[in-house]
């Protein structure tokens, strides 16, 4: 029953459509020569704006970012879920605090359902050289009460 649930939730990740049936459009987080980064939000019910600064194939441990959506739910408390998928298998999975009760690392936690966050700044990340191939990566935000904050399918070309 674990196995058909972990399959359940990819399928369910992979499949990004609206509440009337009809996906979200691609959109490009940057392109650079022959690096290109995709993403479509799989939450059904609302899109959200992404982009990288420097597309980059040596990803450098502070790159500039822009993220911006209105909140479904409150975020006293976010995490970040990341899988990433190379020809069917799993590479790598991680789970990440963004905003702790006593620790929020940015100016949008805490925020309430309703309002919109933008955030334009540095992302730490450890700095790593992207190999030559096709990915897969899942993206889930999530609230303290594990509600869906946004959720993306990103395809990352890099040939």
């Amino acid at each position: 029953m674990k196995g058909f649930a972990a399959a359940l939730l990819i399928w369910t990740l992979l499949s990004p459509r609206r509440a009337d049936g009809e996906a979200w459009p691609t959109h490009t987080a940057c392109r650079n020569g022959n690096l290109q980064v995709l993403y479509q939000s799989c939450d059904p019910l609302q899109d959200f704006g992404f982009s990288v600064d420097q597309c980059s194939r040596q990803l450098k441990p502070n790159i500039n970012v822009r993220f911006g959506m209105v909140l479904r739910e409150d975020i006293e408390q976010l995490f970040l879920d990341v899988a990433l998928f190379s020809k069917g298998l799993s590479i790598l999975n991680f789970s990440y605090p963004i905003c702790e009760v006593d620790l929020p690392k940015f100016s949008f936690c805490g925020r309430r359902k309703g309002e919109q966050i933008y955030y334009a700044g540095p992302l730490n990340n450890p700095g790593f050289e992207i190999p030559e191939g096709d990915y897969q990566v899942l993206l889930e935000l999530y609230n303290q009460d594990h509600a869906t904050v946004a959720c993306a399918n990103a395809t990352v070309l890099y040939s």
